[in-house]
């Protein structure tokens, strides 16, 4: 069973998350933008009853609140602490997809001794997700990065329509969004996507998330907007980083990146016939990676 819960948190916010009971070993999810703890859910319906799970909606998503804006991961990632320490957490896995996959990379490079396996889902680059200008036609122009949160906010080709569907609550634009570019393959059951979008509708800090994503670096590289903070070298737990050949929002480069910046201790597996969420699109490929890894 399931149970969505909240806790206050001694920075003032409260996040939600969700808990579903099992073994001693103990998997912590952290969720990607434009979702929340909700989106996990089949990963929490179906994996091993050996491990109980906690789900968090990060701030400013889901059930949590958004009492002060974010201006990196490491927020995000500084959530975290609070709330595993809040819970008593120690010792787990931790997985992030997508964004949370950067906020789950930060949480064990400033964090060591929690984090014992480290799963990254699609995730972020060790660089970052870079944010650029786009044409006419709404192509990226490569050669013009976005740097501010200004910039982020008046961009026509993702920010604003996204922002527009939300204040609209225009969930059949959401739904054509992400079965552009998330649901290549499969598509969740009609009830349950329904859900996933009234789950969307919740996100109060898309611009701050983008400008989150488009500065973050833990690398020892510049890449092209900030230098980075080297804190990629403090990830010394084993780490398995999965990717779907399908992908159409990490791109494959991004994930040779965290390859070559966390060298021996991670592993890439490729997940076949998956695009950005292999939850729905191959749920067993996901789970029988994930489970191995963990085992």
């Amino acid at each position: 069973m399931i149970n969505l819960k909240s806790i206050n948190l001694d920075n003032g916010e409260t996040l939600g998350y969700r808990e579903r009971e099992g073994g001693e070993k103990v998997l912590v999810l952290i969720h990607g933008n434009m979702t929340s703890s909700k989106h996990w859910d089949l990963v929490m319906e179906n994996i091993d009853p050996g491990f109980k799970v906690y789900a968090v909606d990060l701030r400013g998503f889901g059930i949590s609140t958004y009492n002060k804006p974010i201006d990196s991961l490491k927020d995000f990632s500084d959530d975290v602490k609070l709330f595993v320490d809040a819970l008593g957490l120690k010792d787990f896995a931790l997985m992030g997809w997508s964004t949370g996959g950067g906020v789950s990379m930060q949480f064990v490079a400033d964090h060591p001794g929690y984090v014992n396996r480290l799963i990254l889902l699609a995730s972020a680059s060790t660089r970052g997700y870079p944010f650029y200008r786009s044409d006419k036609n709404g192509m990226p122009l490569l050669d013009q990065r976005l740097n501010t949160k200004e910039d982020i906010a008046a961009d026509q080709a993702r920010t604003i329509p996204i922002l527009t569907a939300y204040e609209n609550r225009d969930k059949n634009f959401l739904k054509a969004l992400w079965n552009a570019v998330i649901y290549t393959r499969h598509q969740p059951d009609e009830a349950r996507y329904d859900a996933y979008l009234e789950d969307m509708l919740t996100q109060r800090n898309l611009v701050d998330v983008y400008y989150a994503l488009n500065s973050f670096n833990i690398s020892n590289q510049h890449n092209g907007l900030v230098e980075g903070t080297g804190d990629v070298a403090n990830i010394q737990v084993p780490t398995l980083v999965l990717w779907g050949r399908n992908d159409l929002v990490v791109t494959e480069q991004m994930t040779l990146e965290i390859m070559e910046d966390m060298g021996p201790n991670a592993r890439l597996v490729y997940l076949e016939g998956c695009g950005h969420s292999p939850l729905v699109d191959d749920l067993d490929q996901l789970l029988n990676e994930v489970t191995n890894f963990l085992d």
